[in-house]
C-alpha cells in the first residue's frame, strides 16, 4: 500500500506542476527527480530526438550522473528507439554483461547494475526515452514498469504543452512584427526577409524562401530567403509550370520526399542541401496568385493542419505587404503627377 501511495504522490506532483508551469525544463527535471526518489534508483536521464537531425537524441534532463559520465553518442540511439517501438519498454537487467548495452565501461565505472527505459510519447509519436538507473542488478515488477512508463507520458505532454505555447508566442510575435513592418516601412525586401526568417524558426525548420513571378507569369524570381546556401539559391531558374505547379493554383502543397518527387525541380541539388520536405503555400494579391512561400525541413516532416493554416496566414501578410507597397508606388507617382500640374488646379480659382 505505501508503495502504491508513492506512486500517487508522484504522479500527483507532476500533474498538478504540469497544470500550473509553463516550463518545460523545470517540468523534465521533476520527473526524472520523481522516477529516482520514487524508485528508490540511482539516476535517471530523459532523452529528446534533435530538432537539428533526424534518428538523433540528446539528454535534455537527469539526475544521480555524474558529471564525467558520458552517454552514448546522439546517433547511436536508433537500436534504443526501434526496440521500444517494438516491444514498449526495455530491461538491460545487467548493463555489463547485456550485449546490447552500449558503453558498457562508462556504466560500469559510473556504478550502475540495471537500467530500465520506457517510451516518451507526444501525440502518440515517438520523441524519446526516459532511462532509470539502479546500482544493483534489479528486476522491475510491472507496476513499477507502469509507474515510470506515466511518468515519461506526462514529460510527452510536458513537451507538447510547451511545444503548443511556444507557437502561439511564436505566431503572435511574428503577427505582431509583419503588422508593424507593413505599416511602418517601406522596404519590402526588408518585410519578405524577416518574414521568411520567423516564420522558419516558428516551425522549426532548417530553411524557408519567397518567390514571386514574373511579368510573363513564368519564372518565380527570389524575392528573399533564409537558412539557403548561395551555391543552392544559384542553382538556376524556377519553372512556374515545374516547381510545385498546384502551389501556383491557390492550393497548399507538402511534398515528403523531395528527392524523389516528380513535381520538384532541381532534385539533386535539394538533396545536396539536405532537404527533404517541402511546404509550398501561394502568396496572392487581390485573389490572384503573384508567388509562393516556402518552407524546407531538413528532416522528414509531417506538417499539421494547424501549422499549414499557420503559414498560410503569414503567405496572405506577405500578399498584403506587396500590395501595399505596389498602392504605395502608384501614390508617390499620382503625387508627382499632382505636383506637375498644379497650375491647372489653381486656375481654377
Amino acid at each position: 500500500m505505501s508503495e502504491r501511495n508513492d506512486y500517487i504522490k508522484a504522479i500527483s506532483k507532476v500533474s498538478r506542476a504540469l497544470g500550473s508551469t509553463i516550463e518545460r525544463d523545470k517540468l523534465l527535471q521533476m520527473i526524472v527527480t520523481s522516477a529516482v526518489d520514487t524508485m528508490k534508483a540511482k539516476a535517471a536521464c530523459l532523452f529528446l530526438a534533435s530538432d537539428d537531425a533526424d534518428d538523433q537524441y540528446i539528454a535534455v534532463a537527469q539526475t544521480g550522473l555524474s558529471k564525467n559520465y558520458i552517454h552514448a553518442a546522439p546517433g547511436r540511439m536508433s537500436p534504443t528507439m526501434k526496440l521500444l517501438r517494438k516491444d514498449g519498454f526495455i530491461h538491460y537487467r545487467d548493463a555489463a554483461k547485456d550485449e546490447r548495452v552500449q558503453n558498457k565501461e562508462a556504466k560500469v565505472k559510473e556504478g550502475i547494475g540495471s537500467i530500465l527505459v520506457v517510451p516518451v510519447l507526444s501525440e502518440d509519436e515517438l520523441i524519446g526515452s526516459l532511462a532509470l538507473y539502479t546500482g544493483e542488478i534489479r528486476d522491475f515488477s510491472e507496476k513499477e514498469i507502469e509507474f515510470v512508463t506515466v511518468l515519461a507520458e506526462q514529460g510527452g505532454m510536458a513537451i507538447q504543452k510547451a511545444c503548443l505555447i511556444e507557437r502561439l508566442r511564436n505566431a503572435t510575435r511574428i503577427f505582431l512584427g509583419m503588422a508593424a513592418n507593413i505599416t511602418a516601412s517601406t522596404d519590402i525586401k526588408t518585410i519578405l526577409q524577416t518574414l521568411t526568417e520567423d516564420v522558419a524558426k516558428a516551425l522549426y525548420v532548417k530553411a524557408a524562401t519567397i518567390r514571386l513571378l514574373d511579368e510573363n507569369r513564368v519564372t518565380l524570381r527570389l524575392a528573399a530567403s533564409y537558412g539557403l546556401s548561395e551555391k543552392y539559391l544559384k542553382k538556376g531558374p524556377i519553372s512556374a509550370e515545374k516547381s510545385i505547379a498546384q502551389a501556383l493554383q491557390g492550393k497548399p502543397v507538402v511534398v515528403k520526399d523531395a528527392a524523389t518527387d516528380a513535381g520538384v525541380q532541381y532534385r539533386d541539388e535539394k538533396k545536396e542541401e539536405g532537404i527533404v520536405t517541402i511546404l509550398s503555400v501561394p502568396i496572392k494579391s487581390r485573389d490572384e496568385v503573384i508567388g509562393v512561400l516556402r518552407l524546407y525541413s531538413a528532416v522528414p516532416r509531417e506538417f499539421t493542419e494547424d501549422e499549414i493554416q499557420f503559414v498560410n496566414a503569414i503567405a496572405y501578410m506577405g500578399g498584403v505587404a506587396i500590395q501595399n507597397m505596389n498602392l504605395y508606388a502608384m501614390l508617390k507617382e499620382d503625387v508627382k503627377d499632382l505636383r506637375e500640374n498644379v497650375w491647372i488646379f489653381k486656375s481654377w480659382f
